[in-house]
């Protein structure tokens, strides 16, 4: 087996070596304390060390080694020595198959985190099937780590492991979404109430992080969009949708349109689902508004709106509201085929001057009647929206 392989070549090759240099360290491993710093000879004392033990046999895997190990334990003086004196920056755990920056996003490091990525680690190609930053955005206590990694120039549309960049999706078709959009799958079956909602935050945050950077939440193939995701339950996830649209994400397929999948068709899609089977009051009232704010904010995004071709919406299997969902079909697809109100030009006019996305808390600050700052907001459960 590989990995009792990579274990026989610790214990018989460099663990000797490894051992040595952590005592020397004297990290929580050896003697119970915790840094280099806690003795100000130790630096010079494990610059003799090394310099002694440059042409020993095994020293490159030995160094590199106790870099993963330092890493682990957060001394950022003793890996920059290690780092001067060779480790290298793509050496893999013969176990795990974890580099440094692997190891410091798993273990909340982002001291250490800054000093590889200063070092050039970005620059390294890797293999390990999960990157540092998908590794970064799976955990809470990582996000430290995950802002970290962004504020440093991390890609967040970067390639696959075959494209060989470190910073992003790393399994082919993943991207920096794919475990949010596990997550928020998993939320309704495997978590309690509490832990649901907490899962829900954790998702938003990074969510908003990712976006802060550039990353694309609508890419093809549809599985792997975190917007498509959000859209098909739009009633159950609008706060993540709504923070998507209004940050600029496309509400169709952003590589081929929406021949591939739409945003609106979705949505009515959505609508009609969930009225052949529920008649509720507050349920139709809620799911109705939410709906009304999506079309709109999709509306909103540029002047001429895009639909798939032929688009028609069947509603037959609506056993309730059938009425309404027809009106607000018919008022989407009147934008389609007639000129655009003028009050509709200028709400997209201003939105898009407004830029970089979100756009709430600018529309809030303009001297504006609130009427107009609501219609500009496009929230349906605002009071007095529906009077404009």
């Amino acid at each position: 087996m590989p990995f009792l392989h990579g274990f026989r070549r610790i214990v018989l090759e460099y663990q000797p070596l490894v051992d040595e240099l952590l005592g020397l360290l004297a990290t929580p491993e050896t003697e119970g304390q915790s840094s280099l710093e806690s003795s100000s000879h130790r630096p010079s004392v494990l610059w003799k060390f090394l310099e002694r033990e440059t042409h020993s046999p095994f020293y490159q895997e030995g160094v590199s080694y106790a870099l993963l190990k330092v890493t682990e334990l957060g001394l950022v003086p003793a890996a920059e020595i290690l780092l001067e004196f060779g480790a290298d920056l793509s050496f893999e755990d013969p176990v795990t198959y974890y580099t440094p920056l692997h190891v410091a996003v798993l273990r909340n490091q982002p001291d250490v985190v800054e000093l590889l990525v200063q070092h050039g680690f970005l620059s390294v190609v890797q293999i390990h099937e999960s990157s540092p930053l998908d590794l970064a955005s799976e955990e809470p206590e990582r996000l430290p780590c995950l802002e970290r990694l962004l504020q440093l120039g991390a890609d967040v549309n970067a390639a696959d492991k075959n494209g060989a960049d470190v910073r992003a999706a790393t399994r082919d078709g993943d991207t920096v979404f794919t475990y949010v959009i596990y997550l928020l799958g998993e939320m309704a079956y495997s978590y309690t109430e509490e832990e649901a909602e907490a899962i829900e935050r954790f998702c938003f945050r990074v969510t908003q992080l990712l976006l802060a950077h550039g990353a694309n939440p609508s890419q093809c193939p549809a599985s792997e969009s975190l917007t498509h995701f959000c859209l098909k339950s739009f009633k159950d996830y609008f706060p993540l949708l709504r923070l998507l649209l209004e940050s600029g994400a496309a509400y169709n397929c952003s590589l081929h349109g929406p021949s591939c999948w739409s945003g609106f068709h979705i949505t009515f899609e959505h609508l009609c689902w969930h009225f052949s089977r529920f008649n509720d009051e507050t349920f139709t009232s809620d799911l109705m508004q939410k709906a009304q704010t999506l079309l709109e904010l999709m509306m909103a995004s540029s002047q001429a709106i895009q639909l798939p071709s032929n688009f028609e919406v069947n509603t037959s299997s609506c056993r309730f509201h059938r009425e309404k969902v027809q009106t607000l079909f018919c008022s989407v697809k009147q934008m389609e085929g007639s000129p655009q109100a003028l009050k509709h030009l200028c709400r997209v006019f201003i939105r898009q001057r407004l830029k970089p996305w979100p756009v709430g808390d600018k529309i809030k600050a303009l001297p504006l009647p609130d009427r107009l700052k609501w219609y500009l907001l496009i929230d349906h459960t605002a009071a007095g929206h529906e009077d404009l």
